[in-house]
């Protein structure tokens, strides 16, 4: 069994060498949507790139319970029941707008929704226009202007710096969607770069992706869930599930990370529960069903002994004790692992290859216990 902090298995526990912080979330008002999924139809505008859409899709009906999710155009999906207070949290949806309508991508066609919709707002407003990924042809300073024109028409002020309501008109290759916003991402995730930790480590995960696979493990049982991290490295994937709201675990076979770990926990999470332990991956100090969601990242490369484990031992080893512990997990590895965690125990329910640059393609795969 490792060595661990508190020499026993692990119980709930505040602080210590161990913690976690508040995000900061920047959420817009909106009558009827604090931790409530809200019946109205959706429009999301997914960040990365285009062969990230599905897995921003994902993400949004897992962390957010975004039900009957379409993509619809370049970057843009619709949803009903949108759990409107997990989208601040989320890592691949920019923005939540509740949708006015859908239409072709021009403006006068967007004028036209606008014009024929019941609005029951009053106050100041400001137009946003997006050409997203400059799939469109039209000119954004000109849809503002002109829908900008139908809302005074309605008694609007015109207020760019702190309007009480935004409309966000979305252009997408021959689509366009019109919607009022009331919801976005807290896009913090340059203040937590790996190099700033207290902590460094080279080859540490960007933060944003940390809190996707967050999401992807653990979504639908946030913010009160627990998430456990059995190869925690520097901390960066327990640092985004402290902030999603869970109770972070982590565990490392090296006293230094686990220590490291500690500290950078300790840095961004003051305030939450968490716990760090040295620990095997193979054998973790945990009860039976004490977490949510496990989320890992496999050792990468082809080193011949890991913590005194072959790779695939270790790898299998670690899925088979993330089965016995939660009923979720996302594994992050160089490579697919899909049947030695069919073997451990698990369903595969999707797999991704998302490339990080030249020489690395990350395989996420997104498990059930079978």
């Amino acid at each position: 069994m490792g060595d661990c902090h508190t020499g026993r298995q692990w119980q709930p526990h505040r602080g210590h060498a161990r913690p976690s912080t508040a995000t900061g979330i920047r959420a817009i008002r909106h009558p009827d949507w604090q931790g409530q999924r809200v019946t109205s139809v959706y429009c999301l505008e997914l960040a990365g790139e285009a062969d990230d859409e599905a897995f921003a899709a994902l993400e949004a009906e897992r962390a957010a319970s975004a039900s009957a999710l379409s993509r619809v155009a370049p970057g843009l999906a619709t949803a009903r029941g949108v759990r409107l207070g997990r989208v601040p949290t989320l890592a691949y949806t920019h923005r939540v707008s509740e949708l006015v309508g859908r239409t072709d991508a021009s403006i006068a066609s967007a004028v036209a929704v606008l014009q024929a919709a019941s609005i029951e707002r009053t106050g100041s407003v400001a137009v946003r226009a997006r050409n997203v990924r400059s799939t469109a042809e039209v000119s954004t300073a000109s849809a503002e202007r002109e829908l900008g024109g139908v809302l005074v028409e309605r008694d609007f002020t015109v207020d760019l710096d702190d309007p009480d309501h935004e409309l966000r008109v979305c252009f997408a290759d021959d689509v366009c969607l019109v919607g009022w916003l009331v919801a976005e991402r807290n896009a913090a995730f340059g203040s937590r770069a790996p190099t700033d930790r207290p902590f460094f480590q080279p080859g540490s995960m960007a933060p944003m992706d940390a809190r996707a696979y967050v999401n992807l493990a653990a979504g639908p049982a946030l913010p009160d869930a627990t998430v456990l991290d059995p190869m925690c490295g520097t901390g960066g994937l327990l640092i985004e599930a402290g902030l999603a709201g869970a109770r972070a675990i982590g565990s490392d076979a090296q006293w230094k990370m686990a220590r490291g770990a500690a500290e950078n926990l300790d840095h961004y999470l003051p305030d939450a529960d968490w716990d760090v332990v040295r620990g095997d991956a193979t054998e973790l100090p945990v009860a039976d069903d004490a977490a949510d969601a496990v989320v890992f990242d496999a050792p990468y490369g082809r080193q011949s002994k890991i913590a005194g484990h072959e790779l695939a031992d270790l790898v299998g080893g670690a899925l088979a004790e993330a089965a016995r512990v939660a009923p979720a997990c996302v594994l992050v590895a160089d490579r697919s692992w899909v049947d030695v965690a069919r073997d451990a125990g698990w369903e595969v329910e999707a797999r991704f290859e998302r490339r990080v640059h030249r020489s690395l393609v990350r395989h996420v795969h997104v498990l059930r216990r079978a």
